[in-house]
């Protein structure tokens, strides 16, 4: 089995669900406390020993690729004015990995994002990672599939479970138990009615996949919506070899929605050492009134 190296950031997307705001900004770029989504994603993979990154823009993006790039006037202001600690937060984003972008010229869907990386993939195993949804946890999310997909060699999904009312928001997945953390995935259905949902356990947002995913994708045809569903094609590699799927450890937030973005942001300012105290202080005195 090769090494697990490289993982897909799918981030071409228009941000639909936090308009106004996304119109010219990409919501990879949203900012929860003083970090924008998709860094937290990188640092999630790098922390996973994932050093190869596929970022799949589109137009739109180039704030993506300006974040992560050598940003030298910045880093002379801040150094000729002595602020060595921002210097460093700053310089250390672009020597954090080697990133190499694609262009998703159409939006197709989830999956023709995926498959937009297919050159840089080759015959590997590889992760996917959808930056608006984050994560928190002392094991990283990517690392909890990682320890699963080298103990078995095989695909491995992150799956959170929602609500019945709320499974029509998501891909659900029909399982087999084989183990109280792990389960063998039969099927799945994007965005199903609550009364025909296999379950309640969707999928979250963090994947790995064997080399023959990507080979499915590539034959993939438009599904709902009429775009290239990554649901469809997991479907057809959970019917060749074991797919497996484990609930996430961690607090997570839908933070591409306004609501999941104000609680992320509460959640993990409140946990701030710097900003922690008096935000904690403003909120219980905006509370009490």
């Amino acid at each position: 089995m090769r090494p697990l190296r490289k993982i897909i950031f799918p981030a071409a997307g228009h941000g639909t669900r936090f308009l106004p705001a996304t119109k010219a900004s990409p919501k990879e770029m949203l900012t929860i406390v003083n970090k924008p989504l998709i860094q937290y994603a990188v640092e999630e993979a790098i922390d996973a020993g994932m050093d190869q990154v596929i970022m799949v823009t589109g137009r739109g993006k180039r704030a993506i690729e300006d974040h992560f790039d050598v940003s030298f006037e910045l880093e002379s202001v801040l150094r000729s004015n002595g602020k060595q600690q921002q210097f460093e937060q700053v310089s250390q984003i672009s020597r954090m990995v080697e990133i190499i972008y694609v262009r998703q010229k159409m939006a197709l869907g989830l999956g023709h994002a995926v498959r937009c990386a297919e050159h840089w993939i080759e015959d590997e195993p590889f992760g996917v990672s959808l930056a608006d949804e984050l994560i928190i946890h002392d094991i990283p999310a990517m690392q909890q599939l990682r320890d699963v997909h080298e103990q078995t060699g095989c695909s491995v999904i992150g799956l959170l479970e929602v609500p019945r009312e709320h499974v029509s928001r998501y891909g659900i997945v029909a399982y087999k138990k084989e183990s109280e953390n792990l389960f063998r995935l039969t099927d799945m259905v994007e965005k199903p009615l609550p009364e025909r949902a296999p379950s309640r356990y969707a999928i979250a947002g963090r994947y790995i996949f064997t080399p023959r995913l990507m080979e499915l994708l590539r034959e993939a045809m438009p599904g709902a919506g009429n775009e290239i569903q990554l649901t469809d094609s997991i479907a057809r590699l959970a019917k060749e070899e074991p797919v497996y799927g484990i609930p996430l450890q961690g607090q997570r937030f839908d933070a591409g929605t306004p609501l999941g973005f104000l609680l992320a942001n509460a959640t993990l300012g409140l946990a701030d050492p710097q900003f922690g105290p008096e935000l904690r202080k403003h909120l219980e005195q905006l509370i009490c009134r």
